[in-house]
């Protein structure tokens, strides 16, 4: 009998091929490390063409977009391992109709969220300007021409308070002692104070401001923490970057088209605001050419931008834990046995 085919996509880093090593005599893997993008109709033809020998695909969370046109186009698939327990890029009636199996992981090191941490250090990173500094030691220069901005008592904006919205928060105010408002359509001080008193502070820590323009108005620094939906798109436009200070941080490190990107590059060119840092894109990997790579951010009356190539969960402990949950699952499948943490 032979082997059934099996393709792992946008393992960038090169981490997967040791957790499946062990399957090797009984799979014939194939490993796609360069995303393609299937809302690209070249790129989605390229992708079908790719991947329609295989048996089973290995995805990385919200990568590679499996939409019902791609599902459909996919004759051979019969398994879809994918990281978390949600991924948004999966259109998991498509898989459910043509007989396709879908399954994550659960398993997440004990400790301060992964994307919280990288949260900070974008924060932290993008007020005292580590980066440019840090390029310009390099170069042979020294201090650039703007001092660090303090976040201690400033507030904080929180745009989607869960779970990572408040562990962010609760480090805002332990740490640096900064005020915390909050935002999003359905949030009540009542769902504040949840919060709050679920990461162990008082009711009243966590301030739900009841208007989007109040708080984006008083907000010195605007993390987001949205769950991408067709409510949450670009939540953050045009007229939002208008209200805020001018001396305000923008941080997102949960999905690119929250924001507006064409109001954003509009905003940061024209210095609206002090800076942004950003972990998340429309399009990921980044195009070589993107405005984001090629404009002289910082210059010439430009805002400061900070960027990190999508790596708010990528911590090695993590993701060579979901590899392990991956395998596991690839390895049951095999046996005959039913898989874990199923999707649908």
């Amino acid at each position: 009998m032979t082997n059934p085919k099996v393709a792992i996509l946008d393992d960038y880093q090169n981490l997967s091929p040791r957790h499946f090593a062990h399957l090797s005599s009984r799979i014939d893997l194939a490993h796609f490390p360069h995303t393609l993008n299937p809302h690209d109709a070249a790129q989605r033809d390229a992708l079908i063409q790719r991947l329609q020998p295989y048996n089973v695909i290995v995805t990385m969370r919200e990568r590679t977009p499996f939409p019902a046109e791609v599902v459909n186009a996919l004759p051979n698939l019969k398994l879809l391992l994918t990281e978390s327990m949600r991924n948004l890029a999966l259109d998991l009636q498509a898989c459910a109709d043509c007989g396709v199996v879908v399954a994550g992981t659960t398993g997440r090191p004990a400790g301060l969220h992964s994307t919280v941490q990288h949260t900070w250090a974008l924060i932290l990173g993008l007020a005292r300007h580590i980066a440019r500094d840090d390029a310009a030691v390099k170069r042979g220069g020294w201090q650039g021409n703007q001092l660090a901005t303090n976040v201690s008592e400033k507030t904080l904006g929180i745009l989607g308070l869960g779970k990572l919205g408040g562990q962010t928060a609760k480090i805002a105010i332990l740490a640096f002692g900064m005020r915390v408002i909050a935002w999003s359509s359905n949030l009540t001080q009542e769902k504040a104070d949840e919060q709050a008193q679920a990461q162990g502070l008082p009711a009243g820590s966590f301030e739900a401001v009841s208007s989007k323009p109040e708080f984006f108005r008083r907000a010195d620094v605007v993390s987001l923490h949205n769950v991408l939906s067709e409510r949450s798109r670009g939540i953050v436009g045009k007229t939002e970057l208008e209200t805020m200070k001018p001396t305000a941080l923008l941080v997102n490190t949960s999905r690119g088209p929250l924001i507006d990107e064409t109001a954003l590059l509009e905003a940061l060119n024209a210095g609206q605001i002090r800076g942004a840092a950003l972990d998340v894109f429309d399009t990921e990997p980044l195009p070589v050419d993107s405005p984001w790579r090629t404009t002289a951010w910082g210059q010439d009356g430009r805002s400061e931008v900070v960027l990190s190539p999508h790596m708010g969960y990528g911590e090695e402990d993590q993701l060579n834990g979901w590899y392990e949950e991956l395998a596991e699952n690839l390895r049951r499948w095999l046996d005959g046995e039913e898989v874990q943490a199923r999707m649908n």
